[in-house]
């Protein structure tokens, strides 16, 4: 059986625009996905629009936040390394994988929606029965990729994401650069979300597999991972 390959894209934007206040990913959002791809034997790459450094979110490395997956990692030095030399999305444009996972923290919502690379990446794998997923701000990634028919990719689709209350609940509605709720409802997605805010939800809809928030990065690595192994189970049958 061939090893399946993960590709984690990560934010490489360390601030929110026309401040100092300090973004980036958001850790847990990473840990949890790569710890369960690491431990079912996934070749994984980590990526980021401009490759280089990935600046960390400080507000996702508190102690009411930082959970024993995510400690574990930021304690690693090989890990830290790894997040500092992650590949440029230009590098690895043109290989397959089995999954592409978006990342979240605020900085994606500043260079995921337009670039284009990350664009032809996410569509070449969808429109190739491969598996998309993104979790929390990292699905703004999806907002404008169009598939060959000139549709949005979650057009009609059931998907979910960070919403606006939850944005209001971080103290952040002022400071990010749109609506992330609103922008995935404009797109013509089948929006949903949980109903206790900042709680864990997390939406399959065919190949494409959204986490709402921080608190699904548990559940999400593990619905991929299921959604991944299922598929490869009925490719080797």
């Amino acid at each position: 059986m061939n090893t399946l390959k993960l590709l984690i894209i990560v934010t490489g934007t360390n601030k929110y625009e026309g401040g100092n206040l300090p973004t980036g990913l958001w850790l847990s959002e990473l840990t949890h996905i790569y710890d369960q791809a690491k431990e079912q034997g996934l070749d994984i790459t980590i990526a980021s629009p401009k490759g280089g450094d990935t600046p960390i979110d400080p507000e996702s490395l508190k102690p009411l936040v930082l959970d024993e997956i995510s400690k574990k990692y930021w304690s690693d030095t090989l890990f830290r390394e790894k997040l500092k030399h992650t590949k440029s999305l230009s590098e690895i444009a043109n290989q397959q994988f089995d999954c592409v996972y978006l990342a979240g923290g605020h900085g994606t919502m500043y260079d995921f929606p337009n670039d284009i690379t990350l664009q032809n990446i996410i569509l070449n794998h969808y429109e190739n029965n491969k598996k998309v997923a993104g979790i929390c701000h990292g699905v703004s990634g999806f907002l404008n990729v169009k598939l060959s028919n000139g549709d949005y990719l979650i057009k009609g689709k059931k998907i979910t994401g960070f919403n606006w209350f939850e944005e209001s609940l971080a103290g952040r509605k002022k400071k990010v650069p749109f609506n992330l709720e609103a922008a995935l409802k404009e797109r013509g997605s089948n929006y949903t979300k949980a109903f206790i805010p900042m709680t864990s939800k997390v939406v399959v809809d065919g190949n494409l597999i959204t986490g709402q928030n921080p608190f699904s990065s548990k559940k999400m690595a593990k619905v991929v991972m299921q959604e991944l192994n299922g598929s490869n189970t009925s490719k080797s049958n």
